[in-house]
């Protein structure tokens, strides 16, 4: 091998015994090593140990005469990847280091993907010095080293999704899959084989087979948005997957485990779904292992000008942390916004303002043109005299509603309530009214 193997463009470190290779190994890194189960001084499998220990992306073949299946499955147990049997022949030796290699290119393109991936997303850090952040931030490093269910509510845009990935980079199921899905986004009919899968032929369209996002995430996190949307019939089949950690595909008869941590979130009203019927109990209760409450963007407001600068780092990636970035009538505009959008709203306005920008600070007439009409100060309606609770509800519907030129799933949205209890409330109005 140490004649060979250099004729076929490998650097080889030839090590008498299992001391001697540990102590090349706390000096350099070597991308491979090959080694034998029974050496003197330290075994193969005492060497592989201490290998993934100094250096967690050498990978180790193991050269045994003894070709039992027992042998084998200890080594690769131990982290070996893969083994082959004395004597082995070269060309069987060299198609495993190129097999080596390949794995060594693919996990270098994935880490740089992944590096690409978080400049342009901003990463999983959270931005923030409000205590409410501070505190966010302070229950994610809590449940994310756990196996924990999360639940994570807020407003839309909030940044729920953020959270959820924290969640996951924190974990020790970080290197892992992380894998996302809007409830609400798909069709009802398409949910169960998107999640779980399907067997070509099981139903009109299933052309092939399919993987669903259950399985993908094996091993890791999967992040279901919007968990309020799911339907009832999905609500049942999902909380079986929560309790038994089994999924079946759609046509299978067979169910198989899937180790996943599942984290949710939504802007919805769960208790008050659950009253009303449309979710499950049951399921709320698993799912709300662990809770995180993150704060609208208007409770938060000191922290407006520091996302407002990471955002801007989207655009202007090479700026300098004491580069003038917004003007002072900038800052103050941002700062007396009520955020009804949250942090996507405000993602949205630094774009526009980065556009409108060639260089230089921006300022307030960087802004959308009609940005100034909501503004934070003072309440969103005004008290007129005493008013009880009734009214003071109905002012705020029908301010949402004029908000949104009618729209009653958005007022709906902006209210916090569920589309169902907007229109229960509205027509409670109206039989009043017609009872006065």
């Amino acid at each position: 091998m140490s004649l060979e193997l250099p004729r076929m463009g490998h650097e080889v470190t030839v090590c008498p015994d299992g001391a001697v290779a540990v102590a090349a190994l706390e000096r350099n890194t070597y991308d491979c090593i090959l080694v034998d189960l029974d050496m003197p001084k330290l075994s193969g499998i005492e060497v592989i140990a201490r290998a993934k220990q100094l250096s967690p992306d050498t990978e180790a073949v193991v050269l045994t005469g003894k070709s039992s299946l027992e042998t084998a499955i200890g080594a690769l147990r131990q982290g070996a990847f893969d083994y082959l049997t004395k004597p082995c022949k070269l060309v069987e030796l060299e198609a495993l280091l190129v097999r080596v290699a390949d794995k060594r290119e693919l996990t270098n393109k994935y880490r740089a993907l992944k590096r690409q991936v978080e400049r342009l997303e901003g990463g999983s850090k959270l931005i923030g010095d409000s205590p409410g952040m501070v505190q966010v931030r302070t229950l994610i490093s809590k449940v994310a080293p756990t196996g924990s269910t999360v639940l994570i509510r807020g407003e839309t845009g909030s940044g729920k999704e953020l959270a959820a990935r924290a969640v996951h980079d924190q974990s020790p199921r970080a290197d892992m899959p992380y894998v996302a899905i809007n409830c609400g986004a798909l069709p009802e009919s398409l949910i169960e084989s998107e999640l779980f899968g399907h067997r070509k032929g099981s139903f009109t369209g299933a052309d092939e087979h399919r993987v669903g996002l259950f399985e993908v995430a094996d091993g890791g996190t999967l992040f279901l948005d919007e968990i309020g949307e799911l339907p009832k019939a999905m609500q049942a089949k999902l909380l079986r997957v929560l309790e038994s950690g089994e999924i079946r595909r759609v046509g299978d008869n067979e169910s198989f485990t899937v180790d996943v941590r599942v984290v949710c979130a939504t802007h919805r009203d769960l208790e008050e779904m659950s009253a009303e019927g449309d979710f499950r109990e049951d399921l709320m209760f698993r799912i709300n292992t662990f809770e995180i409450h993150l704060p609208p963007l208007r409770d938060r407001v000191e922290d407006v000008p520091l996302l407002a600068r990471h955002l801007l780092g989207r655009f202007r990636p090479h700026a300098k942390p004491n580069d003038e970035l917004f003007a002072p009538d900038a800052i103050a505009a941002l700062e007396q916004h009520c955020w009804p959008g949250n942090v996507r709203e405000l993602a949205n306005v630094i774009e526009h303002a980065a556009i409108l920008c060639d260089e230089g600070p921006i300022t307030a007439a960087h802004l959308p043109g009609n940005f100034t009409h909501r503004r934070l100060r003072g309440p969103h309606f005004k008290m007129v005299g005493a008013m009880t609770l009734r009214e003071i509800e109905l002012q705020a519907i029908q301010q949402a509603l004029d908000r949104h030129s009618g729209n009653k799933p958005k007022a709906a949205e902006e209210l916090g309530v569920s589309l169902k209890t907007l229109y229960n409330k509205l027509s409670q109005f109206s039989q009043l009214e017609q009872s006065a």
